[in-house]
């Protein structure tokens, strides 16, 4: 997996909605798809595309949530 500067150089994709959240993609790491939750939203607009340093805290957040899976 790619570290969290790798994944927030590029962009992100918008892939799907389910369960209070929305699903991106990063570019740089078609593979890597990471939840944002929609009660996080408030007035913001949630593009198709757009850059990923905008969406740094939810891929640091999974990718921690990630890790403590991976340990425990």
């Amino acid at each position: 997996m790619k570290t969290i500067k790798e994944l927030v150089k590029g962009k992100v994709n918008f892939e799907f909605y389910r369960a209070g959240n929305l699903y991106y993609s990063c570019s740089e790491d078609r593979d890597f798809i990471f939840p944002v939750p929609i009660s996080d939203c408030g007035e913001a607009s949630f593009l198709k595309e757009d850059k990923a340093m905008l969406f740094m805290r939810y891929i640091r957040k999974f990718m921690q949530e990630m890790e403590k899976e991976k340990n425990s």
